[in-house]
């Protein structure tokens, strides 16, 4: 059953600034959806908008339909308490996220209060059993953020997010900054809890390695559209858009020394959400343009089984040139 649906997403900013441009996910229960691409791609975009905690003054448009309801058109009291009880989201930097004059414990409750009706103890009970949930002792309810490493406070933010139960996770760059020790611990956290509780998950990373080690299906995006989106092992590995090819490519592999020393990847940056090129908007950048890139985008279209990418060479049915082999290995070779 179809948990989280996300049909022609549009999130225009004041300005004009065009961040997400006609995203179409799905994504059942007890299933983890990868989302990666460059910074300005709007991947955290894409993010705030499926809770709608975007700043005033933001346009969004098409549906996001969470058990069947669209988010976007909630009453605002239905809307916090879906931010809850249906989606919570962890974001990335825990030491930012967390209220540095609390203690852990008694935000871990809040929620617990203000959406469950618990009583103070049960409240503060309930936080004691997440952390335990989650690797922590539940003594570590009294200590407050500073008093914790990074990777405890990414437990506690974890903790926090399952405090009412919700159906989906959005997970915001969740080991960003985490040594690889803490990363790989807080990564098969989140398997385990996804699996045991049959949530759903979207995770947020510019690491494709991480996403394709964790994730059921992958979505790249770049521009504000998702340009490659298929079963997390088979898009790094087989890369059917030369910019899903060209950030596979900007990491090392174990076993070459020639990419571990000279890693390949692309000039520049992504466009300017709020100059976006005509046709398609990776065309300035990519290697193997044609003349029609720079008047006709593409749309997402079938490229094998499961697979789905918007490339004029896709379109034509032939390879794309420089297509990584399938089955390669794409994890990080990070000591």
């Amino acid at each position: 059953m179809t948990l989280l649906e996300v049909r022609d997403l549009r999130v225009t900013y004041p300005g004009g600034v065009a961040a997400v441009r006609g995203v179409d996910l799905s994504l059942a229960a007890g299933q983890k959806l990868g989302i990666a691409g460059e910074s300005g791609c709007g991947k955290s975009t894409l993010a705030l908008a499926l809770l709608r905690l975007l700043p005033a003054g933001t346009r969004i448009g098409g549906e996001i339909l969470l058990d069947g309801e669209d988010i976007l058109t909630m009453r605002w009291g239905r809307v916090r308490a879906v931010r809850w009880a249906g989606a919570s989201i962890v974001f990335q930097g825990a030491m930012h996220s967390l209220n540095a004059v609390h203690r852990v414990g008694d935000q871990i409750a809040e929620p617990i209060l203000l959406h469950r009706g618990a009583t103070a103890a049960a409240a503060r009970r309930r936080a004691g059993e997440l952390l335990e949930q989650v690797g922590l002792p539940s003594a570590r309810a009294s200590a407050y953020p500073h008093e914790l490493s990074g990777g405890q406070r990414q437990r506690v933010m974890i903790a926090m997010a399952l405090a009412c139960d919700p159906r989906l996770i959005i997970a915001d760059e969740p080991t960003t900054a985490l040594d690889v020790m803490i990363q790989a611990q807080i990564l098969r956290l989140i398997e385990q809890l996804v699996a045991e509780q049959d949530l759903g998950l979207i995770m947020i990373s510019h690491d494709l390695a991480v996403l394709a080690d964790t994730c059921d299906r992958l979505a790249v995006m770049y521009a504000g559209r998702v340009v490659e989106e298929g079963p997390a092992r088979q898009v790094p590995a087989g890369s059917r858009h030369p910019y899903a090819q060209a950030l596979s490519a900007a990491f090392p592999r174990i076993g070459d020394p020639a990419s571990r020393f000279a890693p390949r990847g692309l000039p520049g940056d992504p466009p300017d959400p709020a100059a976006l090129p005509p046709g398609c908007a990776f065309h300035p950048r990519c290697p193997v343009a044609l003349e029609s890139c720079a008047v006709q985008d593409q749309e997402l279209r079938e490229a094998g089984a499961g697979r789905r990418a918007a490339c004029v060479h896709v379109a034509s049915g032939t390879a794309v040139p420089g297509e990584t082999p399938e089955g390669e290995d794409m994890r990080s070779s990070a000591p």
